[in-house]
């Protein structure tokens, strides 16, 4: 599945109730009344007339009287009787019509903008050729052919109606599938069935509603066409059909028309306007402002299965040349090069950089999750013995959430605001165990990372970030996993929620035996609570090892200068370093090493070519020609001196 490179926090919407405005309520209790009307008149069509709509009960072209309130057609039948037992079949033809053709639209938009790939590309075409076609003209053409039946004709309807709804609820879809609960979910080891009924799906139906009503106006139009040309089912009475007879009859030209044109005629204008003022108050509720139509690359094909090599012994996760790349409509941007990472038994390891040095991209591309347009275009994840990126979508989606774990970063926006936390983590839990057990097993893992059972049913607005975070990584930890992959869990935190949240996460990786990749630009932080760092500089790890040898003694001039900009509590007082420069534009990096226009020891061979991770014994790497030198032992930049113009 998909999802983007960092959680984007969800847009903040109201409530779909309260964009509905005055007028839009007046109209719509407007069109309600209507629409009561005509289907009163249809369900007590037995009871209020009091003849039979297909005998013949009177003499032809009686006039209205209280015996025949409308009079009758040419062979005697009660046009009253017709005209309601007629409103059945334009209510349920337009009904069935729209809620097959809803249902088809539904169907289509799901795997069109949910599963994306082939089936996009497939059903859209067939969407677009769909929507070319004149629709009254094709239903004639089907209906001479396949016949008159009511069944054949809603079908038909149907069959011409399902296009436009399922453009645009694929619409809706790749907004929502965006939505931070929903990539969470993903993470979590969800299915792309799972993800799609239970947080998908629902936030499709305010705009299936509005699609609904116009599909069932669309609907009762083109039934009333068809019978008026006489192409609708013989054996039952229809306001279409009644309109047919009487233009067979020349009705015009004599004095029945009044009572037999124009009461189907203004009943279907009743109709039909009773639902389109019901469907402008719809969309209005519906809040018609969907994501633009973008559209998705393919999804790119798994790599054959083949044998995995051997992982070393005592590696929980290997990571081999791992590089992702995007290309959007610009230059194609490289947010992970060449990335080589292991994260050993028993050891947790922190991954720390700048912002936009590709943590998080990294992070998702290790579980299947980097989204479109980016893929992973080289190198190996090992886990368990398995090369993730070779065993296919399907397996790695059952390897997320019970065997690797992600807590997301923004804990706000990775929780389903509609939902309890308490059903949220259960959801969770249900991939491996019954609902009861689930339920049973949420309650104690909640109370475990600190949520007293009295909050278990409390919705994530109700909870502060700290509280928000415990609930993410219940979530995680719900399935047993054998590694956890905690993406910025405490950035937007106090200091006091940070070693809380940080306690937390030790205590249960060392009571439940599991192993952790804890992703921060908070080094001091990192160094505090992890085993093995490794320091990411422009998509690139620049430097690996143990965390207090890295720490006391770094080999690579980033990672000295960015230790240098955060003060030591417990060292002597002095000034603070800093770390020259920006970033770089990772669609234009430099030809050499990429840190070369920010380095003070940069020489003639960093431009000329780009360092590799080179190992330098005791489990220490690091990607730098001058790795060790005496200049970055004592490297220091004085951050007034780059203020007033002056860099090293």
């Amino acid at each position: 599945m998909t999802t983007p490179a960092v959680l984007l926090p969800e847009p903040v919407e109201p409530a779909a109730g309260s964009r509905v405005s005055r007028p839009a309520r007046i109209l719509g209790m407007v069109g309600l009344a209507l629409l009561a009307l005509v289907v009163g008149g249809a369900l007590g069509a037995s009871v209020i007339a009091e003849h039979p709509p297909e005998r013949s009960v009177g003499s032809p072209f009686l006039s209205p009287s209280g015996e025949h309130w409308l009079g009758t057609d040419d062979i005697g039948r009660d046009l009253f009787a017709q005209l309601l037992h007629g409103a059945r079949v334009s209510v349920s033809v337009g009904l069935g019509a729209a809620v097959l053709a809803l249902l088809v639209g539904t169907v289509v938009a799901l795997l069109a903008g949910y599963r994306g790939g082939w089936w996009d590309v497939v059903l859209m075409r067939l969407v677009d050729l769909a929507l070319t076609l004149p629709l009254l003209v094709l239903v004639l053409v089907l209906t001479a052919f396949l016949g008159r039946s009511l069944p054949v004709i809603t079908l038909l309807i149907a069959g011409v109606l399902w296009a436009r709804p399922a453009r645009l609820l694929r619409s809706q879809v790749l907004k929502v599938r965006e939505l931070g609960h929903v990539a969470a979910a993903e993470a979590m080891g969800a299915s792309s069935t799972r993800v799609a009924l239970t947080h998908v799906l629902p936030r499709l139906v305010p705009l299936m509603s509005s699609q609904l009503v116009r599909a069932a106006t669309v609907a009762v139009v083109v039934q009333a066409g068809i019978a008026f040309l006489g192409l609708g089912d013989p054996d039952r009475v229809s306001w279409g059909t009644m309109l047919f007879f009487a233009n067979s009859s020349n009705a015009v030209l004599t004095e029945a028309w009044k009572w037999w044109v124009l009461p189907p005629g203004f009943a279907l204008g009743a109709l039909v306007l009773g639902l389109a003022l019901v469907s402008y108050c719809v969309e209005e509720w519906a809040e018609p402002r969907l994501a633009r139509n973008a559209g998705r690359r393919g999804r790119r094909r798994p790599r054959p299965t083949t044998e995995a090599e051997p992982q070393t012994e005592g590696t929980t996760l290997e990571v081999r040349h791992l590089s992702v790349r995007f290309e959007g409509g610009g230059r194609p941007v490289e947010a992970v090069r060449d990335v080589d990472l292991v994260v050993r038994r028993g050891r947790t390891m922190g991954l720390a950089g700048e912002s936009g040095s590709g943590k998080s991209t990294l992070s998702l591309a290790l579980v299947g999750l980097v989204p479109d347009p980016g893929r992973v275009v080289e190198g190996e994840v090992m886990f368990g013995g398995r090369d993730l990126r070779r065993i296919g979508r399907t397996s790695v989606a059952r390897v997320r959430g019970r065997e690797v774990a992600l807590v997301p970063q923004s804990a706000m926006n990775a929780l389903n605001p509609a939902r309890t936390i308490h059903r949220q983590v259960a959801e969770a839990a249900e991939l491996t165990c019954p609902a009861a057990e689930a339920r049973a097993r949420t309650g104690e893992l909640l109370e475990r990372v600190g949520i007293p059972a009295g909050r278990h049913h409390d919705y994530p607005h109700q909870f502060s970030g700290g509280m928000r975070q415990r609930v993410l990584i219940a979530m995680a930890l719900v399935n047993d996993p054998r590694l956890v992959i905690a993406d910025e869990p405490v950035t937007g935190l106090d200091v006091v929620n940070q070693v809380t949240i940080m306690e937390l996460l030790g205590g249960l990786v060392r009571e439940l035996d599991l192993d952790l990749l804890i992703i921060s630009h908070e080094l001091p932080l990192l160094a505090r609570w992890v085993d093995d760092l490794a320091i990411m500089y422009a998509g690139e790890v620049i430097e690996r090892g143990p965390v207090d040898q890295l720490i006391g003694d770094p080999r690579h001039p980033y990672t000295k200068l960015l230790l240098s900009s955060f003060p030591d509590l417990y060292g002597p007082r002095s000034r603070l370093g800093a770390v020259p420069g920006e970033p770089p534009d990772l669609s234009r990096l430099p030809a050499g090493c990429s840190f070369a226009p920010r380095c003070p020891c940069v020489g003639p061979e960093c431009t000329a070519s780009r360092p590799v991770l080179v190992e330098l014994g005791a489990g220490r790497a690091a990607a730098c020609f001058c790795a060790g030198d005496e200049r970055v032992a004592d490297l220091f930049v004085d951050p007034v001196a780059v203020a007033e113009g002056n860099p090293p």
